[in-house]
């Protein structure tokens, strides 16, 4: 089992060690996935995304999407039917699935809509305010060293 080393990475940022697990984590958990269901995931606009899965066959009723600290997971169990069918080829799977995917920060599911056996699920980054970059004005040392001068002269004149 190859295995890739991303210690450069922790040593080279600060903040981003979660960044960096997350990416080692999938790199070793991507391994073990079957690749059922069939996704797409698209960059709709600057904060906007969809992920877009192939669930031919499931109804609304037999997915379930959930959201639980930054991991978003698809589930598609199929009802068992009384009905007893034969079948000279099989090509369409039925099977149970779970499909996980990690959401960076301030990412929320917008809304989920099911078209032609297709699931989309319609994602938004937003910032707060406060994480957003803002322009710090740069003083100059004259505009202190009048403050202090004033300063002074005001304790001059009450005393």
């Amino acid at each position: 089992m190859n295995r890739i080393d991303l210690s450069p990475l922790y040593r080279s940022s600060v903040g981003f060690d979660r960044m960096a697990s997350l990416l080692d984590s999938s790199l070793r958990g991507e391994q073990s996935s079957n690749g059922y269901p069939p996704y797409d995931i698209e960059v709709l606009d600057e904060n906007k995304y969809a992920v877009t899965i192939a669930v031919a066959g499931f109804g609304r009723h037999e997915l379930d999407i959930q959201v639980e600290k930054g991991v978003l997971t698809i589930r598609g169990r199929k009802e068992k039917t009384d009905e007893e069918r034969k079948f000279l080829h099989q090509g369409i799977a039925y099977r149970a699935f779970e499909r996980k995917f990690n959401l960076a920060d301030h990412i929320e599911v917008v809304s989920a809509d099911m078209n032609n056996g297709l699931l989309t699920i319609n994602l938004k980054q937003e910032i707060p305010e406060a994480m957003k970059p803002r322009t710090i004005e740069i003083g100059t040392s004259e505009k202190k060293s009048e403050q202090v001068l004033e300063h002074k002269n005001k304790a001059e004149a009450a005393a």
